[in-house]
């Protein structure tokens, strides 16, 4: 019996020729990842654990995005904590503010994952870098504890869904409508503790950005993790941004798949994910007046500059509605640095927005954008469950950074073909 992409990983990390759907195997993993919510609880199990080093300091990573930069005094303790244990330990990977981005971006553009990779982190959308042909999954601060003690984690072999993906998407259709369409598809319990593999010749016309934002809303579907086939333009990507080796990992040909999804990229519409769940979608034909108070484009699901660059091309030379208030987060500071150089900043201020320094903020209803009663924002983020962004009666509508951008200049949820 053949196996799936994430189980060959899986296998090569557990020291095994094959293995199977629900199975557990203990593995050795390439990065352990932590952010200023999560590392501070894996700190203190780790010191229960009376572990009294890292198991390896290039390969423990810690990011402060969610609060930072410090909200309150509890932020900073918490931020203190982390930069503290990483000191002591000599933990080369320690991103703060100034040089931090939000986590699920800044590790791609750092270089920090390849393919054939094996990543845990503390923090539920650690399943972005399956973008890249890695095996990458969020896990408990618990077990981000152990992991950073022994460079080691248990899993069940997940069983696996397989999405061919076909065909080219349309103009200002992006990879956040792909995800949001499946998810609609399938629910968000429809992938469920599995691996879900996206394979087929549509594969080519995504971006690696496209990629990572589909990669990173698996969690959103219930899966363990999604996965992209490695080709050309993940090994360019790969090779800009680093220098380790990797391994490319395609299924066998008998692999076995509990279902198989065929997408065919063409097809696919603007699509928003209404309060509260992600699989609640419609496409524009289903979509009436909504009026909106915010927009937020970025987070690690849409702040890359791709999508900046889309938002702008809609925002230049227009204003947004007065009642909107829209706030524009890079991803990374080297993303923030090229917008800004290449005028991105300037086409977000003359239209009214604001411009964040990278943090993960809003997104959990953390700060840089909270939402009070009665409140909607449409949101290039990830979740929209009830009170994700701030009160529990606010509603967030998940969407593409294009349909964000012009839905901050209508006023209410638009596409971009309203106000162009």
């Amino acid at each position: 019996m053949g196996m799936t992409m994430t189980q060959k990983i899986l296998a090569k990390h557990a020291g095994l020729e094959v293995v199977e759907a629900g199975q557990l195997i203990l593995v050795n993993v390439d990065r352990v990842l932590g952010n200023d919510i999560t590392s501070p609880v894996a700190i203190r199990e780790f010191e229960r654990l009376g572990a009294k080093t890292v198991f390896d300091k290039e390969k423990v990573t810690m990011v402060m995005d969610h609060f930072a930069p410090n909200k309150d005094i509890k932020a900073a303790v918490q931020c203190k904590m982390c930069r503290d244990f990483c000191s002591e330990h000599a933990v080369t990977h320690f991103y703060d503010v100034g040089r931090m981005g939000i986590e699920h971006a800044l590790l791609p553009e750092k270089g920090l994952v390849v393919p054939g990779d094996v990543v845990i982190g503390a923090d539920s959308h650690t399943c972005t870098y399956g973008a890249l042909g890695a095996f990458s999954t969020g896990v408990g601060s618990t077990d981000m504890a152990c992991g950073m003690a022994t460079g080691k984690a248990w899993f069940k072999v997940p069983s696996a869904l397989k999405f061919v993906l076909k065909g080219k998407l349309q103009e200002y259709v992006s990879g956040k409508d792909v995800i949001l369409h499946i998810i609609g598809k399938i629910g968000v319990d429809g992938a469920l503790y599995k691996s879900m593999e996206f394979t087929g010749e549509g594969v080519k016309s995504l971006t690696i950005y496209d990629r990572l934002t589909i990669s990173n809303m698996a969690i959103e579907a219930g899966a363990k993790n999604g996965i992209f086939e490695v080709d050309e333009q993940t090994e360019a990507y790969v090779k800009e941004h680093s220098d380790k080796e990797y391994t490319k990992y395609v299924a066998d040909a008998d692999a076995v798949y509990e279902k198989t999804y065929e997408i065919d990229l063409s097809q696919i519409r603007s699509t928003v994910a209404f309060p509260h769940l992600p699989e609640n979608t419609k496409t524009f034909d289903e979509i009436g007046d909504v009026e909106i108070d915010q927009v937020v484009i970025g987070s690690c699901t849409n702040g890359f500059y791709k999508d900046l660059e889309e938002a702008a091309k809609i925002l230049k030379g227009k204003k947004i509605a007065k009642r909107v208030r829209a706030i524009i987060i890079p991803a990374t500071q080297d993303i923030y640095l090229k917008a800004m150089e290449n005028g991105l900043l300037k086409i977000f201020i003359e239209a009214g927005c604001v411009v964040s320094t990278p943090t993960c903020g809003p997104c959990l209803g953390g700060h840089m954008g909270i939402l009070a009663a009665g409140e909607r924002a449409v949101a290039t983020t990830n979740r929209n469950f009830v009170g994700r962004m701030g009160d529990v009666k606010s509603e967030v509508y998940l969407a593409s950074p294009a349909v964000a951008a012009a839905s901050a200049i209508a006023g209410k949820i638009a596409q971009p073909s309203q106000v162009l």
